[in-house]
């Protein structure tokens, strides 16, 4: 399905000025974008059914609503403008005809129009009617008008063609406007001439009668390619089409094929047998010159008349998609109505009145630039549409039509906005910004669609590709990030700490992990799926960037263990578990409060179930929760545990203006073994790393680091500070050292350990921490008594101010599990009190002092 628009005319145009080499150079640039354009639209014309809409169609259902809602705007802008550019010319070729010359009151002959612009605004109102007319009807009575008129100009193209042989040389005097009146110049048929052919071949751009300004290759370049903008109307007719697929490929490629070897033949022919002025002062020559000039006309008139119907009728489509995908609202409301028979009439009668409205521009040429900049914009994004689907590599990308390759597509995009710059920098870029603003405006404001987003298939296929390239094999302690697996069992007591592990992750993998209490085996289908998209409106709610996985599993901890196991994928797996502190806090719901919702004026609106009573009894056990960390060590998974989180309100934390400013608390030391008090341990150093990263957070940067150093009289302390002081110099983190006398809380400890701070530890004692070096088992969890770590407790509430946050040294559980109860009862005597703290255990070496 191809619309001619009037190629003889059309190549008279683009020879007189720019010559028969450069001609043809126009016509194969052309020809060569829209090629490469019409192997896209044939392949994605193929891979589906068609609706209406035509190049829109295409491209929302590949590219999704944001691109096709916008090139759908500037598609139908571009066929209005194209509308009113052949009206405006049919106009210009009706009053050369019939008009009565300048200077002239009266006519004389045929010439019986006046001339002005009022006139030829009313000329172009009435043909532009008898268009709206056609429309009106449907697209039968289209269809039928366009076949008659092809009938038409392949009849006026064989007298053309035969005029050239048989019509002897003539001399055609040209009446010029002038501003006194008129002039007359004297073109030259001069029959087919070696010295004309000649005198024709280099390029002599003159001034454009028609509007007075210059031509150059870019400008006649711009109004040539309006005349071949019809490759678009057989696919802009799709939802009218029976078979789209079959009758898109064969008419558009016979439509590009036919009338490329006319446009060169009629540039050869009129090179060699028509002199320069002919060309470029009289663009109607061709009704002197031929066998018979009213079949001519008709021909011109004809051709000219179907451009617009077809441009009009195309805009009324493109419209009436849009309306009907329902992506601008309202405002396209009224597009959506249709006659009994299904034809579109509102969309018609609002494309004439935009159409109608640019008829106010009075001159053909003004805005050839700007529709040919949309159309070229538009053909460039069907080459986008076609590349993105083949780059994806979707399976159920299958067109029938396989004559193309994704080079055919950059071709085609390269060429489209080579070609737009070239034209016009200034329209070109004009273009571009707007279609810019529509992206912005359809990606804010549009509802969501069922079509399908080809992002999504690029993304996977691209991030397919570095997963692979992600080899594990190959890390490097330089370059470790955390990588989060936190486990929550209801996000409605847990927005906060889902909130400030986002922070921590530094560009990690976060992944929310959830384990669900049944059973497979007894449930008729998987109960997860339905809850998945509640996680992921959570994620997006609260604007974290994580993942969501969920599992069924016979209790929490196997349940953990499969998520460790199976979270993440090639060298993308969680190197952290996170969780919630395990005491006996009534929940709280945290979630209707979070600032993500509380602007909301209804619920929240997640499909999760409410919080445990207080009295109700807990999912999990103390041994089991200690079990959990204990298997996570084992697996070699840094664990964090977090208490009181809930309670942090960073946004009054962080932001608040009043001094001092907020501090971050590190302890990287185990008080629970003052015995073996060391700050460069593994877990010491992974401690002080994620302090530092959640410090490095934007959020955060504004808080302080503030690190403890707990020292003993007669220790040298300030030995011990300058070694600290060092150490943090190497690893570049900028912390602020406090001593911390600690020796009436040792002393509590000692007492029950029964052996002097200096002495020699008994027998038993060493062969404990030998075998703790090991296995890195504690050995003493029995030998802390409730009073130490009370003193340790309240060592750590005496430093002030108050920190926004604390980072605790985490003890590994002890090897026998009759002890995790007490375990657990030492860590909550630990943090009692404490406000928001971070317990840390560190397996893996994550800091570097190298370059």
């Amino acid at each position: 399905m191809g619309t001619l628009t009037s190629p003889p005319s059309l190549a008279g145009f683009v020879v007189g000025h720019a010559g028969l080499y450069q001609a043809l150079a126009m016509f194969a640039v052309a020809y060569f974008i829209i090629g490469m354009t019409v192997l896209s639209v044939c392949a994605i014309a193929t891979n589906g059914a068609l609706d209406a809409g035509g190049a829109y169609y295409m491209i929302s259902r590949a590219l999704g609503p944001e691109f096709g809602g916008s090139i759908g705007i500037m598609f139908f802008l571009a066929n209005v403008c194209g509308s009113a550019l052949y009206v405006l010319g049919l106009v210009e070729a009706v009053v050369d005809s019939f008009g009565i010359p300048p200077g002239q009151k009266v006519g004389t002959g045929v010439h019986v129009l006046p001339q002005s612009y009022w006139y030829e605004l009313l000329y172009g109102t009435v043909l532009l009617a008898l268009c709206l007319i056609v429309c009106l009807v449907g697209a039968s009575i289209y269809a039928k008008a366009t076949f008659l008129i092809f009938l038409i100009v392949a009849g006026v193209l064989g007298t053309i063609l035969v005029s050239f042989f048989a019509t002897r040389p003539i001399g055609v005097p040209i009446r010029l406007p002038h501003f006194n009146g008129s002039e007359i110049e004297n073109g030259s048929f001069t029959g087919f001439s070696l010295a004309t052919l000649r005198d024709n071949l280099g390029g002599g751009y003159a001034v454009d009668y028609t509007t007075g300004q210059m031509m150059s290759f870019s400008s006649v370049f711009a109004v040539m390619f309006n005349g071949c903008t019809g490759i678009m109307a057989g696919s802009n007719m799709s939802g009218d089409l029976k078979r789209p697929s079959y009758s898109i490929p064969r008419g558009t490629i016979s439509a590009v094929l036919f009338t490329y070897l006319v446009y060169n033949l009629l540039a050869f022919l009129m090179c060699a047998t028509c002199n320069r002025t002919l060309l470029q002062k009289d663009y109607g020559f061709l009704r002197d010159i031929s066998i018979f000039p009213p079949l001519v006309t008709v021909g011109i008139y004809a051709a000219t008349l179907s451009a617009a119907m077809s441009n009009l009728i195309g805009a009324s489509r493109i419209l009436y998609a849009l309306a009907r995908d329902d992506l601008f609202g309202r405002a396209l409301a009224l597009a959506k109505k249709t006659s009994a028979s299904g034809n579109p009439v509102m969309a018609v009668i609002l494309s004439w009145l935009v159409v109608q409205l640019v008829l106010f521009s009075g001159k053909l040429n003004t805005i050839a630039g700007v529709v040919t900049t949309f159309f070229l914009l538009v053909y460039a994004t069907v080459n986008l549409a076609c590349l993105a689907l083949e780059w994806a590599s979707a399976p159920n990308f299958r067109p029938t039509f396989r004559y193309f390759t994704w080079h055919t597509c950059l071709l085609g995009i390269a060429g489209c906005c080579v070609m737009m710059f070239l034209i016009s920098p200034v329209s070109a870029s004009a273009s571009l910004g707007f279609l810019l603003l529509l992206l912005l405006a359809l990606h804010y404001l549009s509802p969501s669609s069922t079509w399908g987003y080809i992002s999504q298939a690029l993304i996977f296929h691209q991030v397919r590709k570095y997963l692979l390239m992600l080899d594990v094999r190959k890390d490097h302690v330089k370059f470790w990030r955390p990588q989060m697996l936190l486990m929550v069992q209801n996000p409605r007591s847990s927005a906060r700490l889902i909130d400030f592990v986002n922070d921590l992750k530094k560009s990690g993998l976060y992944v929310l992990g959830h384990v669900e209490l049944q059973d497979l085996d007894t449930l008729p289908s998987d109960p997860l799926q339905p809850q998945q998209d509640s996680w992921l409106s959570l994620v997006d709610k609260l604007n974290v960037k994580a993942f969501v996985s969920l599992t069924l599993a016979p209790s929490v901890r196997h349940g953990v263990r499969q998520l460790l196991f199976t979270s993440g994928l090639g060298g993308m797996r969680p190197n952290t578990l996170v969780l919630g502190f395990y005491d006996d806090a009534a929940p709280q719901d945290g979630l209707a409060r979070h600032p993500a919702f509380s602007s909301a004026r209804e619920e929240v609106p997640l499909g999760f179930p409410a919080l445990r009573a207080p009295a109700a009894p807990k999912l999990l056990s103390a041994r089991e929760y200690v079990g959990i960390v204990a298997d996570a060590l084992k697996m070699l998974r840094n664990v964090l545990l977090a208490r009181q989180l809930e309670s942090l309100d960073k946004a009054w934390e962080l932001r608040r203006a009043a001094s001092p400013p907020p501090t971050i608390h590190v302890w990287p030391v185990n008080l629970l073994r003052p015995d073996s008090a060391r700050y460069a341990d593994t877990c010491s150093l992974f401690l002080l790393q994620m302090a530092c990263v959640l410090n490095m957070a934007r959020a955060w940067r504004r808080a302080r680091l503030r690190l403890f150093l707990c020292v003993e009289a007669g220790a040298m302390p300030h030995a011990q500070e300058e070694k600290l002081r060092q150490l943090l110099k190497d690893l570049r983190i900028q912390a602020q050292i406090q001593l911390v006398p600690w020796d009436a809380v040792t002393r509590l400890h000692w007492q029950t350990h029964q052996g002097p701070p200096g002495g020699p530890a008994p027998a038993g004692e060493a062969a404990e921490e030998e075998e703790e070096e090991v296995v890195n088992f504690p050995a003493n969890t029995t030998q802390v008594s409730d009073e130490y770590v009370c003193a340790a407790n309240k060592l750590i509430l005496e430093q002030s101010p108050t920190p926004t946050v604390r980072f605790l040294y985490l003890p590994r559980p002890p090897a026998d599990t009759s002890l995790y109860p007490l375990y657990l009862h030492q860590l909550e005597l630990l943090t009692r009190g404490l406000g928001p703290t971070v317990l840390v255990h560190g397996v893996s070496a994550v800091t570097s002092t190298q370059l």
